[in-house]
This record gives structure tokens, C-alpha cells and sequence, in this order.
């Protein structure tokens, strides 16, 4: 069974820097997507009209990401240890909420993850709170 585990939250400052990560284990497919995803504080997971999209990144090790990240956020894995990695810096409060890192087979190219319906998404991770203080 595939799990996801992530880590690394948080709070700090504005202009500040943290990284995530997500231990995954049990994913067997050789080509898959992987990524994080950002709830709003105080909505659940499954609330997906508020989740907004962060980065992803695919088995050939390319990468996308939202607009509002980029330039400030990396996605990188570590795919001999099955740890994925956001590195965040230049953090603003906007940046806040619950970090998720989800994973899906049906996707070949970083891109695709961020269009997918999250609800279409086949795992995910139980979230970690990074809080931004002004």
C-alpha cells in the first residue's frame, strides 16, 4: 500500500526559508508524478475547491510549479532514499497553510499533476502546517 509521509513544517518569519519533506514507500509503477499541494488552515483535505497547487515532479526528474512559487520554491527527490523535498525560501504569509505531498501513476510529465482533479490524485500524504508570520 503506498504511503506518504511528510515533515519539515513549521513557522516562521517572513523572508525566512524552510524545507518539507515526504517519505513515500509502497509505489511500485516506474513512471509516476509526484507533488505538493497547499490547504487553507482550518479546511480539510478533501475541501478541494481551497487547495492550490505548489510544484510537482515527474520520474525523469522534471519539474513545474505554480506561478505564485516560482523562483522561491524547489522541488527536488531523492529517489534511492523515496524522499521528495520543497525547499522554501523568501516565504510570505500567503505561503501558509497545510503542505500535502501526493503522488499518481496516470502521469508521465511534472505538468500533468497540476492539472489533474485532485480529487483523481491516488495518494496522499496526512499534511504538515507551515505558518508565515508578517
Amino acid at each position: 500500500q503506498p504511503q506518504m509521509v511528510e515533515s519539515g513544517g513549521g513557522s516562521v518569519q517572513a523572508g525566512g526559508s524552510l524545507r518539507l519533506s515526504c517519505d513515500f514507500s509502497g509505489y511500485t509503477q516506474k513512471s509516476y508524478c509526484m507533488g505538493w499541494f497547499r490547504q487553507v488552515p482550518g479546511k480539510k483535505r478533501e475541501d478541494f475547491a481551497s487547495i492550490k497547487d505548489v510544484a510537482a515532479i515527474d520520474s525523469d526528474g522534471g519539474t513545474a510549479y505554480d506561478e505564485a512559487v516560482k523562483g522561491r520554491f524547489t522541488i527536488s527527490k531523492d529517489s534511492a532514499n523515496n524522499i521528495m523535498y520543497l525547499q522554501m525560501s523568501s516565504l510570505k504569509p500567503d505561503d501558509s497553510g497545510v503542505y500535502y505531498c501526493a503522488a499518481d501513476h496516470d502521469c508521465q510529465w511534472a505538468p500533468i499533476l497540476l492539472r489533474t482533479p485532485y480529487r483523481d490524485i491516488e495518494v496522499w500524504g496526512q499534511g504538515t502546517l507551515v505558518t508565515v508570520s508578517a
